[in-house]
């Protein structure tokens, strides 16, 4: 069988390594940081998913939801959560500025107008650092897609987000039934354990994912106050 051809449609070099976006020959963009897969535009549900659950199962629905994203990626997660009519603010916390820069310059066609709207505002910076700007209580849902999970890190420093102080800054900016989601490409008994140690309850979900001919599945696991 012949190689697959890829074209580079954008790299660039920052001080966490290589970051590429790829063309592939189903034409379908794939974003790779160090030569890792990282997310593509041909299976998208479990980052939509990851929205739609958290939003869901917030325990009271109402105008003006806040959201903060911890991960832009190629914007599906993003996208998902601007479709909801409730959402009033979204604040994204993206490490890579390129990345950002990327997503601006709609490089994503089906995503082209979401940079445009006026409820969202994107940060280049740590998602650690935009979660302690924000008062305890002033947040309805934050959203974490920065790592493949806390078993298949591409970046080692990404291990916080996944450990008790962050979750437990997480869980006082929230409102009352207000919703922390985490991403995570495998399961995780030891995140499980300690969402169960600083939230009330919690829940995991799967999320069934084809990529070629590999069957396997991703996990949600969502923390509610």
């Amino acid at each position: 069988m012949g190689r697959v051809s890829v074209e580079r449609v954008a790299t660039v070099d920052s001080p966490r390594g290589e970051i590429v976006l790829l063309r592939r020959a189903d034409g379908a963009l794939e974003l790779r940081v160090n030569g890792v897969f990282v997310m593509d535009t041909a299976h998208t549900d479990s980052e939509r998913r990851l929205a739609r659950t958290a939003l869901n199962a917030l325990k009271t629905s109402k105008g003006g939801t806040r959201v903060l994203i911890g991960g832009l990626g190629l914007g599906f997660t993003l996208h998902e959560v601007l479709a909801e009519p409730l959402v009033g603010e979204v604040t994204v916390a993206e490490l890579e500025p390129a990345v950002i820069d990327w997503y601006r310059s709609g490089l994503v066609p089906e995503l082209a107008d979401d940079p445009h709207d006026r409820r969202v505002r994107l940060r280049a910076a740590d998602v650690t650092e935009v979660l302690a700007e924000h008062a305890n209580g002033s947040l309805d849902l934050v959203l974490l897609d920065v790592d493949n999970g806390p078993g298949y890190l591409v970046h080692t420093d990404n291990v916080t987000v996944y450990e008790r102080d962050f979750l437990t800054t997480c869980h006082s900016r929230l409102a009352a039934g207000g919703v922390a989601a985490i991403w995570s490409a495998a399961r995780s008994a030891e995140l499980e354990a300690t969402m169960r140690a600083v939230f009330e309850t919690v829940r995991r979900s799967t999320v069934p994912v084809t990529l070629g001919t590999l069957k396997t599945e991703y996990h949600l696991y969502l923390g509610i106050r």
